[in-house]
């Protein structure tokens, strides 16, 4: 089970609503992700829950957990004015907050992703920060009243997977809240390694809309989720840079 700032959910997995063909194809997808948390872009959808042509009309807020996010702000006032609006078109107080510093690569601004941190917290925000994989900017989100710190992966929609698992390992092993890697993975095989570093949980969305099979390819991650997960608890043998025979030496026929 995840936790985050007292809410529950059994799947570690988030996803997110951009990039499909169809509307029809994202609610299949989403339904064989398993996934409870579900991200919305405010700045980029249409928020008339009524207009058939819309995503928020696709999916039930009884159903799923529709997290508000600030993707494509650019500032820390861009990103604090879409997270209100966000509330006020009926969100809850979760939001996932982007603050981009570079157009090309996508890359958060730590400066304007701290100090919109501070703001949104102190009104009461439940605010999951979106981040890169330094330890000390992870540290100060948390200080600021990040409910979850965000590190990715890789750049978002690269498909790169996991860079650096080091640092991402370093940052969970020093935070207190729950650490949800984000952004980067391409298949399967990179959610499953995220997941073995420990982390509490994972979001994705480019890897599953642009999936040849998107619906596939969402049950393959639910499944590469699960099984990361349970092999970070069962704990992996250590690395050897000898061999070691697996089967008896003692005892064997001459």
């Amino acid at each position: 089970m995840l936790e985050i700032a007292g809410v529950t959910f059994r799947s570690r997995l988030m996803v997110g609503t951009g990039k499909y063909r169809t509307n029809k194809e994202m609610v299949e997808a989403i339904a064989a992700s398993g996934a409870e948390v579900v991200t919305v872009a405010v700045r980029r959808v249409n928020l008339d829950r009524n207009a058939e042509e819309g995503i928020l009309h696709h999916l039930s807020p009884e159903r799923f957990f529709l997290l508000s996010n600030t993707a494509g702000c650019y500032s820390a006032d861009e990103a604090i004015r879409y997270a209100r609006l966000g509330r006020e078109a009926g969100f809850n107080d979760f939001v996932k907050l982007e603050v981009i510093g570079d157009q090309a690569t996508l890359l958060p601004d730590t400066a304007g992703l701290l100090e919109a941190t501070k703001v949104l917290a102190k009104e009461g925000f439940k605010v999951l920060a979106y981040t890169n994989d330094d330890l000390i900017t992870a540290l100060r989100l948390e200080e600021a009243g990040a409910v979850a710190v965000m590190p990715l992966a890789s750049p978002i929609g690269s498909g790169l997977g996991l860079l650096n698992p080091y640092f991402i390992r370093t940052i969970k092993s020093r935070l207190t809240v729950p650490v949800i890697v984000d952004a980067g993975v391409g298949t399967a095989s990179d959610a499953c390694l995220v997941m073995e570093q420990g982390v509490d949980g994972i979001l994705m969305n480019t890897a599953l809309a642009e999936a040849t099979d998107p619906v596939g390819m969402s049950h393959a991650m639910r499944l590469a989720v699960d099984a990361g997960r349970a092999a970070y608890l069962a704990g992996r043998m250590p690395r050897r840079e000898v061999a070691i025979p697996s089967s008896p030496v003692t005892g064997m026929l001459d």
